[in-house]
């Protein structure tokens, strides 16, 4: 069986904030997003981009990961895709 792989993402929505997620599928989970699907905060600030994303070997350390991030101020998180 394949290894199923986690990836932890940051969008950036049209208000200009940003979102972290996590997910399994990041094309798919970009597009739900884009269709006002994909959760309450980007719903109202479409359309999103993605800036970043890492994979992760499972769903604990990507959570782990999208908690750590999540807790960064903004320019924290900006030096993760303004490399």
């Amino acid at each position: 069986m394949p290894l199923k792989l986690y990836y932890v993402y940051i969008l950036e929505c049209s208000d200009g904030s940003y979102y972290t997620g996590i997910t399994y599928d990041i094309e798919q989970r970009i597009k739900r997003h884009n269709r006002g699907k994909g959760c309450e905060y980007t719903k109202n600030r479409l359309p999103v981009k993605l800036l970043f994303s890492e994979k992760h070997n499972s769903y604990k350390e990507a959570f782990n990961r999208e908690k750590e991030i999540k807790g960064w101020r903004r320019e924290k998180k900006e030096r993760l895709f303004k490399k």
